[in-house]
């Protein structure tokens, strides 16, 4: 496989950060963007790399990112979309929240909230909300994955299935056009769908990448959703099942433009 030295070191870029992008490539490099898309390109091509909007990602459709590499990927845009998010669930309320960078940025933003009963299989939420004294967490037993410190399995899915909440929040790893939500852990998705089936309202946040990238699991469909929080929706196809199914979409960049 042939490759210039500017595309392997994009390639090692990407493999240390997860995610590289235009602009960020057009300054390292000193080169117009035209040649950076170029280079992106080849390394599509080539199976290096997936686009996405406004760069690439290391190419895989069924290996997950390291949970290192997810959060340092649209860190900035997984804050407000948690805030966006947190926004539209009351106090006193009771709430699933499952695995995920951008959950776990919904969950900061609810450290002000008051009176909540948060049930989680993911540590790093339970750490989070445990900085709110009136947040009661209750956390799901089951295998303990290393990696992101979520917690699997069937015992996890026979827990979960113990309790009926008001509202749930899930990420995913990939969400295909036709609206499939999609993961890279068939046990993760296991605990995934029993969250969706024991919630009376289920947000979604996923930042736009989520859009272009996929995964080999299926969790479910986006119309099981109650709304759909995210950066910037960037498929016309996507939008449309959305439409279809009532599923309310809110940006980041017309929320931002209220406040």
């Amino acid at each position: 496989m042939s490759l210039s030295l500017r595309q392997q070191e994009i390639s090692e870029i990407a493999r240390r950060n997860g995610r590289v992008t235009v602009d960020e490539l057009v300054n390292q490099f000193e080169v117009t963007p035209q040649t950076i898309r170029k280079d992106l390109n080849d390394l599509c091509e080539k199976k290096i790399l997936s686009r996405v909007h406004g760069g690439a990602v290391i190419s895989s459709g069924v290996t997950n990112l390291g949970y290192e590499q997810r959060q340092d990927i649209a860190a900035e845009e997984k804050a407000v979309i948690g805030q966006m998010c947190a926004e539209q669930i009351p106090n006193s309320t009771s709430l699933f929240i499952n695995l995920g960078t951008t959950t776990e940025a919904v969950a900061r933003a609810l450290l002000q909230h008051r009176d909540l009963l948060v049930i989680t299989n993911n540590l790093n939420v339970a750490n989070i909300l445990i900085n709110n004294p009136t947040c009661e967490v209750i956390i799901a037993g089951g295998v303990l994955r290393r990696a992101d410190r979520g917690i699997i399995g069937e015992a996890t899915v026979d827990f979960v299935n113990q309790f009926r909440v008001d509202y749930a929040v899930i990420g995913t790893s990939a969400i295909d056009g036709d609206g499939s939500l999609l993961d890279f852990d068939y046990r993760e998705v296991r605990v995934a769908q029993a969250i969706l089936n024991n919630a009376r309202r289920t947000y979604l946040v996923a930042d736009k990448s989520k859009l272009e990238r996929s995964a080999p699991a299926r969790i479910g469909h986006i119309s099981q959703v109650s709304d759909f929080f995210t950066d910037e929706m960037v498929s016309q196809d996507l939008t449309q099942v959305c439409v279809r199914h009532g599923v309310g979409v809110h940006e980041t960049r017309n929320w931002e433009s209220r406040r």
